[in-house]
């Protein structure tokens, strides 16, 4: 499925998404990142595995990439609903530098959308 097609409710997750990390509005964060999603990444060589409180508060304690003068840009690159209640999204955007790309898995639960796991990698420098 294209994302232009997307559920208005998942396109609406993904537009949040891309605003918290760019201006870490931590109410709109905590309407994106369900309480019991885990980030992760393996760029060191070992696994960085972070709960949604270790993470919630790294991003609420760093200063923001649009007060830092990021240009913002985001894109969705891949999109794939599985079900009625799960899909997993590749989306890249920049911030602190990098080029950043991220597969989020998300499921519809409670009544809407949340991003359950965040896997993350650099993979350049920013323009």
């Amino acid at each position: 499925m294209n994302f232009e097609q997307a559920d208005p409710a998942i396109q609406k997750l993904l537009s949040d998404y891309f605003d918290v990390m760019h201006h870490q509005d931590m109410t709109v964060f905590d309407k994106v990142f369900h309480k019991n999603c885990a980030l992760y990444s393996t760029q060191t060589g070992e696994l960085s595995l972070r709960p949604y409180d270790i993470y919630r508060d790294v991003v609420a304690n760093r200063e923001s990439p649009a007060s830092l003068g990021n240009t913002r840009r985001d894109k969705v690159l891949m999109f794939d609903q599985v079900s009625p209640t799960l899909a997993l999204v590749k989306v890249q955007l920049e911030m602190f530098g990098g080029v950043m790309q991220d597969y989020l898995n998300i499921v519809f639960l409670d009544g809407q959308w949340w991003i359950m796991a965040k896997m993350w990698e650099r993979v350049g420098d920013a323009a």
